[in-house]
Parts: C-alpha cells; structure tokens; sequence
C-alpha cells in the first residue's frame, strides 16, 4: 500500500477516485493509499479464511466479505476495505455511500511486510472506534502467526499463536479458525519480499 503523491485529498475527491478508479483506495484523515495487487500467499489465506467462516455462518444471519466491501468511519474520515469483513444481523450502510458497512463485527488483515505496521497502529486504532466491532485478526503472510484481539468492554484482549496446530475461537460469531486450514496452501518456501 503506498500513499498517493497528493499530500491531502477531500472526501469528496476521494469518493469521485474511487468511481472513477480500477484499483481501490483507503482514506484516512485526508491521506489516501492505493491497494496494491495481493501476493498468492495473501489471496489463498484470504480464501481460506472466507471459506471457513462462509461455511460455519451460512445457516445464520451473518455476511462473510473478502477484499471489496468498504468499512467507514465518516466522524473520523476514515474508509478501509478490510481482507475479510463479517458482519452479524441487520447491515447498516451508509446512506450516501451505499457501498460502505459501518457495523462490522470482525474484521481480518492479511499482513505484508509494506502493510503490516499501518494495520497494527493507525487502521486498528480506527476500527476500534467501530462500536460494533468486536475481534479484530491478524494474519501474517511470512510466517505461521495469527493475532487475535477481542473485545472487552474498553479493552481488547490480546492473544497470539505460531502453532499449525492451533485453533482460533471467535466468540462474538461463534466460529473457530484451525490455524492449519488457514495457511493450507501457502508455501512459505517462496521468497516473495511482499
């Protein structure tokens, strides 16, 4: 992800970007990033990842979304298009951005090496303010690693595996993620830097 050249852009000239654009953007206090394209490695956690959740929530009335459906904070000036959305119960959208959620209830990054700070300190720091937001993931693309943060009142609790064999319970969609079904075909063996 890489900021544009312009050093600050409206919401309004962000929003006429983006319908305008073949690549997304995120917003962020006036600063706008470019999405660059997802590795293979990115693209099969984010499969897996939507796979499993997709399949243990398809019975019930949540949403399972990857890499297209915007989140937004508009009091803050800030729109993200998360690795994996999930939202339970009714959707909320924007009223004039109809493409934007705004009560997510998971949400799931993909780190890379250009990304991974952003997702940890300013995007997280934003989604925490999602009142609706309840567990936040972390899923590194180099090694076996998952963060999870949930939702405690004001807090966030925090825990981490490195571990195949692992499972990652979600509480607030009552669904579990099997850390080796997450990285199933992802070869670590390959030296791609992204």
């Amino acid at each position: 992800m890489a900021a544009l050249p312009q050093s600050f852009m409206t919401l309004e000239e962000y929003f006429q970007l983006e319908e305008s654009s073949e690549i997304r953007h995120e917003y962020y206090r006036g600063r706008v990033f470019a999405m660059a394209g997802a590795s293979e490695k990115h693209t099969d956690i984010v499969s897996s990842i939507q796979f499993s959740l997709y399949g243990q929530t398809r019975q019930r009335n949540c949403k399972v979304r990857a890499s297209d459906m915007r989140v937004g904070i508009k009091s803050i000036d800030f729109f993200a298009y998360p690795d994996v959305v999930i939202v339970c119960g009714k959707r909320e959208l924007d009223n004039q951005l109809p493409n934007t959620l705004l009560n997510p209830t998971v949400l799931v990054e993909v780190l890379s090496r250009s990304t991974a700070e952003y997702d940890r300190g300013d995007k997280f720091e934003a989604y925490r303010m999602m009142a609706s937001l309840q567990e936040y993931l972390l899923v590194s693309q180099n090694s076996v690693r998952v963060e999870h943060y949930v939702r405690q009142g004001e807090a966030w609790l925090f825990t981490e595996t490195t571990r195949l064999e692992d499972t990652i319970i979600l509480p607030s969609i009552d669904c579990t993620l099997l850390v080796s079904d997450i990285y199933e075909k992802v070869d670590f063996d390959d030296d791609n830097p992204t």
